[in-house]
């Protein structure tokens, strides 16, 4: 005899919950005004800068964070990969992937990098923070999608939001985890000589930790790059925006060379990332 067991209305809490959130709206308008008004910034420059310019900027960006490795390897392909880009005329959707990505980066190191921080040096803390990261990394991006537009609408905000919470565990992780590995000897040894928790923080566990730090750094950009395909869904706009389109028109042509331009972007930014670790 089967055992009826009654269903749990766990959609029906959800979505009371998020109904609930939405009377919030003066809250959710102030925090779109703000994200927008960072993502319209990083726009404006870009539009700004000529092309040539922007060629001279990340090639002297990567020989200098470059000037003690083989660089010239990297700084051809750059070279080709942003004529690429700009031949197949996605230049402006180029920048606002970018426009996407930094915004996105900015917000996840701003909130990521003080509450791994706070993991490492308060338990009850990282407690509980361990299981929210693991449902934040875990959860597949789409679902971050539905309650970033029942929020922020359509647009480049949502697509930000659905970013940050996808790519911030990273670096929230990797600064909590190359805080608790500085040797205690080390920690000792400046409690010994008088340091606040300041001095210790700043002057020797944060230095300490800076590689382990930049690893999670570096995945946070690369787990943001890899949303704007998903957020060209919600209206982001950028190369995932022609991806999205071009699987929509079945043009395997286009859809190629736009995943091709992100590939490219993608190299660029993981190798001058990489580099900063050094």
């Amino acid at each position: 005899m089967d055992i009826l067991i009654a269903k749990l209305p766990v959609a029906d809490w959800i979505n009371d919950f998020v109904k609930w959130l939405s009377g919030f709206t003066g809250f959710f308008n102030g925090v779109t005004n703000f994200i927008g008004a960072i993502a319209n910034m990083f726009q404006w420059v870009f539009d700004l800068i000529p092309i040539w310019l922007f060629f001279v900027l990340i090639l002297g960006l990567t020989f200098y964070v470059k000037r003690n490795d083989k660089k010239w390897g990297l700084l051809i392909f750059e070279l080709l990969g942003l004529l690429f880009i700009w031949n197949m005329g996605y230049w402006r959707d180029m920048t606002q992937t970018l426009t996407l990505v930094l915004t996105s980066c900015l917000i996840v190191y701003v909130i990521g990098i003080p509450l791994g921080i706070w993991m490492a040096k308060t338990q009850w803390v990282n407690m509980v923070m361990q299981p929210v990261l693991d449902f934040m990394q875990t959860m597949p991006a789409f679902v971050y999608l539905i309650p970033a537009v029942a929020f922020f609408g359509i647009g480049t905000v949502p697509g930000v939001i659905a970013s940050v919470i996808f790519a911030m565990p990273p670096t929230v992780r990797m600064t909590n985890l190359g805080i608790r590995q500085v040797p205690v000897d080390l920690i000792e040894a400046a409690d010994s000589y008088g340091s606040t928790s300041w001095q210790k923080l700043f002057k020797v566990q944060l230095p300490l930790a800076q590689s382990t730090m930049m690893a999670g750094i570096n995945q946070s950009l690369m787990l943001a790059l890899s949303m704007v395909v998903i957020a060209s869904m919600i209206g982001t706009l950028g190369l995932g925006t022609q991806v999205y389109f071009a699987v929509g028109r079945n043009d395997a042509g286009a859809g190629f060379t736009a995943g091709l331009s992100i590939v490219i972007l993608a190299i660029i930014l993981d190798r001058i990332t990489q580099s900063l670790k050094k």
